[in-house]
């Protein structure tokens, strides 16, 4: 009986030091591809680029600028250690979304890595396989992920084959306004165009009859092609009066991913986010953890690496539906930030060093939401013009 014991005792001893070989070799295997970086660019500007270059003095790296023609003066060249002029001749959007100039100034200046902030080039999977070609690293998802994320439809695909509910919707752009007539046939009105290669509010059109039908195809097309160079859309049910739902996701380059919970932007103006409030007020719990399980199983199925939100929209009986991720930074990030004491920018770079999200003390029984914040947007505009955008000094 005792030999037996000891027998016993021997074999859990060498399990638990199997075990523990095991974890010891996974542990070794993740830091194999761990690169700190050293010098970090942002292809962006203004408040952005500031963040950025804050976030990467605090970690000892050293930053770069690039910066426009007319954009000689502004706050985020002076900010930065270094700063060099791309897009020369060119309208200063035209400049920043100059991959070549980008690229070049990386290449020669031996940055590391090109974090693209928000806008821009930020969700560009052209841009981001540009940086992996030139060794450059790319704070943010890789390239194929950008992809996927970035065409709507493959999202939406990626979404059901995760077994995440979607708005009911077309399977692939249309390709004729026939199209459009066809759903609404089968789906009724209110109905929706959206375009398939962007977001921020261009390229949709909330359609409520027949009548509207043709006028809004045409506009909507239009102003796709016009932001994002692709004028494909695609329809979806319009729900109505939902609220607007976004989970922060953060993922790493061996398959963890956590939430940071979520941000009510339901408040809009021209399908643009006016006040952001993390966390969501008065969400039923299960309904949040539906809406954050969902997420990171959504991003657990495309393989997402580095920060990202997962928007869904929540109709008056509680039902969820995603909509779209975006594979960035979003420029709301900071009330995350101020609620669960996590550093975004921080954790991005750590993430594309090759750190684990355990590394860095990111596991999801230790994320706890501690308070609430707002963040609002403050616009300038003219009122005589339609509120169109419009500069002068605030008095």
């Amino acid at each position: 009986m005792l030999q037996l014991c000891w027998v016993r005792r021997g074999r859990a001893l060498l399990g638990r030091r199997r075990l523990w070989l095991l974890r010891a070799a996974r542990h070794r295997s993740q830091h194999v591809d761990y690169k700190p970086i050293r010098k970090v660019m942002v292809a962006n500007r203004g408040e952005i680029a500031i963040r950025v270059f804050r976030a990467c003095t605090e970690l000892g790296i050293r930053t770069v600028a690039v910066y426009s023609e007319q954009d000689t003066g502004q706050m985020h060249r002076q900010k930065a250690d270094e700063a060099y002029l791309i897009g020369r001749g060119l309208p200063p959007v035209q400049a920043y979304l100059h991959i070549p100039d980008i690229i070049q100034v990386a290449k020669e200046n031996e940055v590391d890595a090109v974090h693209p902030g928000y806008g821009f080039l930020s969700e560009r999977a052209d841009f981001a396989q540009a940086c992996a070609e030139a060794g450059v690293r790319f704070i943010g998802p890789s390239p194929e992920v950008v992809r996927k994320m970035g065409d709507k439809v493959e999202a939406r695909t990626i979404a059901i084959a995760a077994g995440v509910p979607v708005v009911p919707g077309t399977d692939a752009p249309i390709t004729s306004l026939t199209e459009a007539h066809e759903f609404s046939n089968s789906y009724g009105f209110p109905i929706i165009f959206k375009a398939a290669f962007g977001g921020g509010g261009r390229g949709m059109r909330v359609v409520r009859s027949y009548e509207e039908l043709e006028e809004n195809y045409t506009r909507a097309f239009s102003e796709a092609l016009s932001a994002f160079g692709n004028g494909a859309l695609f329809v979806e049910k319009f729900i109505e009066k939902p609220r607007h739902i976004e989970v922060q996701i953060l993922g790493d380059n061996y398959g963890n991913v956590v939430h940071l919970y979520e941000r009510d932007c339901s408040i809009q103006r021209r399908h643009q986010k006016v006040v952001e409030i993390a966390p969501a007020a008065h969400l039923d719990p299960q309904l949040r953890a539906r809406l954050t399980h969902d997420a990171v199983r959504l991003a657990k199925q495309v393989g997402y690496e580095n920060a990202g939100t997962v928007e869904f929209l929540v109709d008056k009986h509680g039902k969820h539906y995603f909509i779209e991720v975006n594979s960035r930074l979003q420029v709301e990030h900071t009330v995350t930030e101020e609620i669960t004491n996590v550093d975004l920018v921080h954790a991005q770079i750590r993430v594309a060093e090759g750190r684990s999200l355990p590394d860095l003390g990111l596991r999801q029984e230790l994320i706890r939401v501690n308070g609430c914040a707002i963040q609002c947007r403050v616009t300038t505009e003219d009122p005589a013009r339609g509120f169109q955008p419009d500069t002068g000094r605030i008095e």
